[in-house]
């Protein structure tokens, strides 16, 4: 008879390949789902102040630290600025720490951390530019994108 019972070491092979393909795949599942939650999205001014980001979620959102906005307490490290997209797209945020020493007005800022209801990006890191030359790419395309969209 050519169809009968399975020899062991067959069905032994059989069932190691299944648990290692019921393995790979939730290995596979648990992989993406941290990857889901630990994703930074980057938004531009244009999105944050659309409320196209989401709120009380980690997000990196970027763009020019707008003049005359910066304000530090007096008796705190907490620092609140405007950072704009040199259009008229603006969002608040709100750091407690120590800025970067290249942090300045009218420089490129990527800002990291969680927008509250209130469309106030409470931030926990700050990115500044290292020299005259650099702009954070995220920022760089902002940048041009807006240079694009007004006419001559």
């Amino acid at each position: 008879m050519k169809f009968g019972m399975m020899k062991t070491h067959r069905r032994n092979q059989l069932l190691l390949i299944v648990v290692l393909i019921v393995g790979a795949g939730a290995t596979l599942a648990l992989v993406m789902q941290a990857l889901t939650e630990n994703i930074n999205l980057f938004y531009s001014p244009a999105q944050v102040v659309a409320g196209e980001a989401p709120t009380n979620q980690r997000i990196r959102a970027g763009g020019m630290v707008v003049v005359g906005s910066i304000q530090r307490a007096v008796d705190s490290l907490q620092v609140s600025f405007l950072v704009g997209d040199l259009q008229s797209a603006q969002f608040p945020v709100l750091y407690d720490g120590i800025l970067p020493d290249l942090f300045r007005e009218g420089q490129g800022v990527i800002a990291g951390g969680s927008l509250d209801e209130s469309g106030v990006l409470i931030a926990d890191e700050i990115l500044a530019k290292h020299d005259e030359n650099y702009m954070p790419p995220e920022v760089a395309q902002i940048m041009a994108s807006q240079q694009e969209k007004t006419p001559p």
